[in-house]
């Protein structure tokens, strides 16, 4: 979600609320009055206490559709509409003193498609006059979804910081904002201003919020929801010190106040001269020509919106030309000179109907949300995960409750919050609406299946498939009837015919499960004797016929003969996936020798230690294991033999780090690389370390790499290494130099690693 939260023109009514007892078919003073409380509430939420109840996309309707209203009946605005007034009032009693801003923190009017931008432009030219064909210069950037702060530094030195507030009034929190990394307590310059205003966003980066989770975890604190509510209660905290700990940075988008210093007329250039000063400089903005250049980032960042390392949800465009801002100005409420474009929504609310207890391939119990279909970015979301029993604990989610939805990496979706507790009394319908899947056949629900209104979460002590007893593994929950759990036993039958094991592509789940029910798979050691099956008792399979069972078949013949890596990775070995099955077939050659080799042997390979290690020697002790590979090989798998390493390539035999981005290859790309060529690839610096591969933007793996001797490369030498040929310094294996050698500016605080700031 985004600071400034309003919208752009058009009567979009929302479809009514069930859960809110509203209508939409309300008489027009009673509408705008509940409009207009609701609103207000939703930004008590959003601007004070940091918590929301609902996604973007519905307040903008909300809005939308008050803005609509008092359109339609003038005589009806009042001066307390959220329309006429900016951001919410604050709450009585806070601990923080309150400031009046100088410049009132206006708001930004938001849009949401091409053509309402391309509106607004027109009524910019119309406004300052120009010509039909003439562009403006916009400076366009992220729209970061943080905590927008104003910094006040006199005679060059940070005296005061403000929370936006109600845009009025905002809080004095001085203290806190001193201890985020990126705030200058002084500029550094000769002839400072002497009063200087700069508003920009307090943010975490992902990478580093995900780091912060792992930290608290250690530590026996709760994991955050998401960076934006994180940096919200950051900035609250009354001791400066807890503050400190939270990896908060500050990205400036505007002077709005300066006294003793010449200002240039260009925004963009403005933003340049605070990177002199000191602040972090853009991120990701440019300067476009004319509206069509603003619609062609917004389509560029939309497509990138993952790999920019903040959260964002949409765009910002504002002229260019300060002067023309000036004579353009503002309403009570938004400035007319700059808009927001939104990107689709990436998180919604929808209601929790049920949790399910899964189990999955190693016998992991897994819980997942089945919920009210609803439409994240152009796909119909009915289930999303829920990560682990800690994660739906902290959660606090019931059924009935009105939860948050979002794509992970626009993927994945997840439960990322409660937006609503779910009232005390079920609504009418509820139980006949529990999803069928979660019922067995005479029409109760399953085991392992919590559905009932506001019924808490509690991991079962039986496993719900089999119903044998779990047993706790720190955080995660495991059902250990390895070989008699259905679920488990059709997961590593799916898991060693799909991609990470001998990749049958027309062979998926639900066939599986077909065969499993059928009787003509009883585990995974009988999929390749499915090639001396009946054909007749393979097309009497529902959906199933002769070419089906023919490409199934073929395929099966060709799969037979796999290289010992593949083979390895197919077996469903704890912790064994397909870089480490590599590891192994480059180091032993022969499944005998994998099969044979104590726990001394295994951590001697580079990237197996002691844990692992000794879960591959106890998967091997076990007899049904060995009878899995007996019969693997009985029914025709044949084992291709694994040459000993040649030592020819760049990066055979070497372990290989990344830091920073590359901007050749994705780092998957540069990964696959150099496993393909005998390497490995590991994620963080240590003494076994051969290269340190350096980006853009690197952290502190480059120092921990000096202060240990391992060679770095820049992605220049990286690409030429690569391709057999000579690096950017001219010799093969020659390096580039350490971070100072290299120019690339490095700081204790850059970091890669650690959760502190």
């Amino acid at each position: 979600m985004s600071v400034d939260r309003s919208d752009g023109e058009g009567p979009v009514k929302p479809a009514p609320n069930p859960s809110d007892g509203q209508s939409a078919d309300q008489e027009p003073e009673e509408r705008l009055h509940w409009l207009r409380a609701e609103i207000l509430r939703h930004d008590q939420l959003y601007y004070n206490e940091g918590r929301i109840e609902i996604s973007d996309a519905e307040y903008d309707a909300l809005f939308r559709e008050l803005k609509a209203l008092e359109a339609e009946h003038p005589g009806l605005v009042t001066p307390e509409s959220p329309t006429q007034r900016v951001g919410a009032p604050l709450p009585e009693g806070d601990s923080f003193e309150k400031a009046r801003h100088a410049v009132s923190m206006l708001s930004i009017e938001s849009l949401r498609s091409a053509e309402e931008a391309r509106d607004f432009a027109a009524k910019v030219h119309r406004f300052l006059g120009l010509e039909e064909g003439e562009d403006l210069t916009w400076h366009v950037e992220p729209k970061f979804d943080g905590v927008s702060a104003a910094l006040i530094f006199r005679d060059g030195a940070f005296v005061q910081g403000l929370t936006r507030g109600d845009g009025t009034m905002g809080e004095d929190i001085t203290a806190n904002l001193r201890t985020v990394r990126d705030v200058p307590v002084t500029l550094g310059l000769e002839a400072p201003p002497a009063l200087l205003e700069v508003r920009g966003e307090v943010l975490i980066a992902r990478d580093r919020f995900d780091r912060f989770n792992v930290y608290r975890e250690e530590r026996g604190q709760p994991p955050l929801a998401n960076a934006r509510n994180a940096t919200a209660g950051a900035l609250r905290r009354s001791d400066p010190s807890e503050v400190r700990r939270y990896p908060l940075e500050f990205h400036p988008y505007a002077i709005v106040r300066c006294e003793g210093v010449d200002l240039p007329a260009s925004h963009a250039a403005r933003l340049g001269l605070l990177a002199d000063w000191g602040f972090s400089p853009p991120s990701d903005d440019a300067t476009v020509q004319g509206i069509e250049g603003c619609l062609e980032y917004h389509a560029a960042m939309e497509s990138r919106r993952d790999e920019i390392p903040f959260e964002m949800d949409g765009i910002v465009a504002k002229l260019d030309d300060v002067e023309l801002r000036d004579r353009l100005g503002s309403t009570a409420r938004a400035t007319k000179w700059q808009y927001a474009h939104k990107f689709a929504p990436v998180e919604v609310t929808t209601i929790l109907r049920a949790i399910e207890i899964q189990v999955g391939v190693n016998g992991r119990l897994t819980p997942r949300a089945h919920v009210d279909p609803v439409e994240v970015l152009g796909v119909t979301v009915r289930h999303a995960t829920l990560h682990n029993e800690d994660y739906v604990l902290t959660l606090g989610a019931r059924p009935g409750d009105r939860v948050l939805v979002k794509r992970a990496g626009d993927v994945i979706p997840q439960i990322a919050g409660v937006a609503k507790a779910g009232p005390a009394e079920a609504p009418a319908g509820w139980s006949e609406a529990i999803p069928a899947s979660l019922r067995d056949e005479e029409g109760a629900r399953r085991a392992g299946v919590i559905v009932d209104h506001r019924e808490a979460f509690a991991m079962p002590e039986a496993c719900p498939a089999c119903g044998t007893g779990v047993v706790r593994e720190g955080k995660y929950v495991r059902c250990p009837n390895v070989y008699g759990c259905r679920p488990q036993v059709i997961g590593r039958t799916v898991h060693m015919a799909g991609r990470g094991g001998f990749e049958i592509d027309s062979l998926g789940e639900k066939m599986i499960v077909q065969l499993f029910d059928a009787e003509l798979l009883v585990s995974p050691a009988g999929l390749f004797a499915l090639r001396e099956v009946a054909d007749e008792a393979l097309v009497a399979l529902d959906r199933w016929g002769q070419k089906s069972v023919d490409n199934l078949k073929r395929e099966l013949d060709e799969a037979r003969k796999a290289s010992l890596e593949r083979f390895l990775a197919a077996l469903s070995i704890p912790e064994v996936g397909g870089a480490t099955a590599r590891l192994l077939a480059r180091h032993f050659h022969e499944l005998d020798h994998v099969q044979g080799a104590t726990l001394e042997q295994l951590v001697v390979v580079d990237g197996i230690g002691e844990e692992v290690g000794a879960r591959i020697v106890a998967w091997f002790a076990e007899p049904r294991n060995l009878e899995l590979i007996a019969a693997l090989l009985e029914s025709g798998v044949e084992i291709e033999a694994e040459d000993a390493a040649s030592g020819g390539s760049a990066f055979d035999g070497t372990t290989v780090v990344f830091t920073g981005t590359l901007e050749g290859m994705s780092r998957f790309e540069a990964k696959k690389a150099v496993e393909s060529q005998g390497g490995r690839v590991a994620s963080s610096v240590s003494a076994k370390t051969t290269f340190l591969v350096v980006g853009g933007k690197p952290g502190s793996k480059a120092k921990k790499a000096e202060a240990l001797g391992v060679t770095v490369l820049l992605e220049a030498d990286f690409l030429g290494r690569l391709a057999g040929g000579e690096g950017a310094s001219g010799e093969p294996g020659v390096e580039s130099g350490g971070p100072e050698g290299s120019g690339l500016g490095l700081s204790a605080s850059d970091g890669d690693e650690g959760g502190e700031n």
